[in-house]
């Protein structure tokens, strides 16, 4: 689902390159690279060296690509995948990420997954998603998915997976994680990074726009972010890419689900958990639990948690 941002200060650059040289201008620096597949756009204000606080964030994104991409065959979690149930070593680092995925896991019901790679295999998602499984190799992938699978082993710095078919899948959170580490890493008292859609804005109010589900050029909701993260998950742009973790199938293309978070890695697992649960039982969830959600509707009705509404969002007819 595409995000728009506009800065009262300046326009955000629409050059897309592989990466574009530091501009450095009384506001401030933008650097725009490629990075997990994707766009990643930096805009730092501040004091100091702003072109070292880039290099910095931008490092702090490249570490944690090479060890954590299972699109990287030589990755720590691409060694874990390949395995076989073996133990291997992790850095703590990651072995404290991935047990924040399964607590997260059962917080959502089951709706964020981050062990589903055999799900991911069988559909064929990282292909276009057009594969049809049949019914005995989406029970195969159904056993070798879930959270129970993963072994993590703090005091001996290891994690396994029991099934040698189950593998981590980190799409639905590894990119609000690095946009938390990257603002760590740049230690600018202002800041906006876009990390292919999902925004991390601190020090001062953006405008961001959230686009209608059936028309991505169209705004329909605009809203001030700051000193927040906001995430969106939808099937207008990659097709009904989402699986529903709990089934093994994929979710019906009903809309889009748009969340605001203080951080970067909660957005990003509770947009794609609010999607899987869909716009009603998604609506309850985040009013049980105090999270900023809207739920933008094929049909052009838009549900708010009063989370969300708090944030004074302006609805776009």
């Amino acid at each position: 689902m595409r995000i728009r941002i506009r800065l009262n200060l300046m326009k955000w650059s629409g050059v897309s390159l592989l990466c574009l040289p530091a501009l450095v201008a009384a506001q401030g620096l933008d650097r725009s690279v490629l990075a997990m597949g994707t766009r990643l756009d930096l805009h730092l204000e501040g004091p100091g060296n702003l072109d070292a606080a880039s290099e910095a964030a931008l490092r702090e994104s490249a570490r944690i690509e090479v060890a954590c991409s299972t699109w990287n065959p030589a990755s720590a979690w691409s060694r874990l995948n390949a395995a076989g149930g073996r133990p291997m070593a992790l850095d703590p680092e990651w072995v404290d990420l991935l047990a924040q995925a399964q607590t997260w896991q059962a917080r959502t019901d089951g709706t964020f997954e981050p062990v589903l790679g055999a799900l991911m295999r069988v559909w064929g998602i990282r292909e276009g998603g057009h594969r049809h499984p049949s019914e005995a190799e989406l029970a195969r992938a159904r056993r070798a998915s879930g959270s129970a699978l993963l072994v993590l082993d703090r005091k001996a710095g290891t994690a396994r997976l029991r099934d040698p078919q189950a593998a981590l899948e980190e799409g639905g959170f590894l990119k609000g994680y690095a946009l938390d580490r990257m603002r760590a890493a740049a230690r600018t008292p202002t800041g906006l990074l876009n990390f292919g859609g999902q925004l991390l804005a601190w020090g001062r109010s953006v405008e961001a726009s959230i686009a209608d589900p059936q028309d991505r050029r169209r705004p329909r909701l605009t809203l001030l972010l700051k000193d927040a993260s906001l995430s969106s998950s939808g099937t207008s742009e990659r097709g009904r890419h989402i699986l529903d973790p709990r089934t093994g199938r994929r979710c019906p293309a009903w809309g889009s689900v748009a969340v605001v978070a203080s951080d970067g890695l909660t957005a990003d697992i509770l947009s794609t958990a609010l999607y899987v649960l869909g716009p009603e039982r998604g609506l309850a969830w985040a009013h049980r639990h105090g999270a900023a959600a809207a739920f933008l509707l094929n049909d052009g009705a838009v549900r708010m948690s009063p989370a969300f509404r708090a944030l004074h969002p302006k609805e776009l007819r």
